[in-house]
């Protein structure tokens, strides 16, 4: 449960950012997850009203929705919590993508990621009409983290990302795939972090085929050398 998760994780030292869906919660439970962070001492909370399930996935299970993503968001921050939130630039319609975050900024949210963009110069757009639209909050982008054909191949499904295939071919035949995709990753997370309301980034994908373990050092590896070079 997002609590005990939440409870593992500071435990450990590390910093929670639990994701809470309104597919699978009613508003009950979210009210009750979202007081039991608090209690634990989380106080970030991802508020994202869920993908619906496909109809052959967990048929024995309803599909909840009491709440969307924006009155989440509105119900987290009336608890003084943190409220994080994601957003599609390039999902359809697109032009409405801009004005949307804003109006979860205006539900409460104090934060917000980023889903994968065909391009820095789409992002930059984007970040322009969102903040004359009036975004003010800081916003995380994603960035892609890969050191092999399968790692590659994953980033390369999701929504919105197109990976330069001369790029993919330039890690994967590397003399070190390693070095060179946390290069490559470094290097889009300076292009990415150069944009007016970028504040930060979020190190996406499974970065190795070669386990969770390892994909997790690849991206520490990643942001110990963004944080280095933003340091400096």
């Amino acid at each position: 449960s997002p609590t005990l998760m939440s409870r593992l994780l500071i435990d450990q030292g590390v910093t929670p950012w639990i994701t809470l869906s309104c597919r699978d919660r009613n508003r009950v439970v979210l009210e009750q997850e979202l007081r039991g962070l608090r209690f634990t001492g989380a106080t970030t909370v991802f508020c994202v009203t869920g993908d619906g399930r496909g109809y052959d996935v967990r048929p024995d299970v309803t599909q909840t929705f009491d709440l969307d993503g924006p009155r989440l968001v509105a119900l987290a921050a009336s608890l003084d919590m943190i409220a994080a939130v994601p957003e599609t630039p390039t999902a359809p319609p697109t032009h409405v993508r801009p004005a949307r975050l804003v109006e979860k900024q205006r539900a409460g949210a104090s934060l917000a990621v980023l889903n994968h963009v065909s391009s820095a110069a789409a992002l930059s757009d984007f970040m322009d009409d969102a903040r004359t639209a009036g975004l003010r909050i800081p916003v995380l982008a994603a960035v892609a983290v890969f050191t092999d054909v399968v790692s590659a191949a994953v980033l390369q499904g999701l929504p919105g990302l197109e990976l330069d295939p001369a790029l993919v071919e330039e890690v994967v035949n590397a003399a070190d795939p390693v070095e060179a995709g946390i290069e490559a990753a470094v290097a889009e997370a300076r292009t990415l972090l150069a944009i007016n309301g970028v504040h930060g980034v979020n190190l996406s994908g499974l970065a190795s085929a070669s386990g969770t373990r390892r994909g997790a050092e690849i991206k520490a590896e990643v942001g110990a050398r963004i944080r280095a070079e933003y340091a400096a």
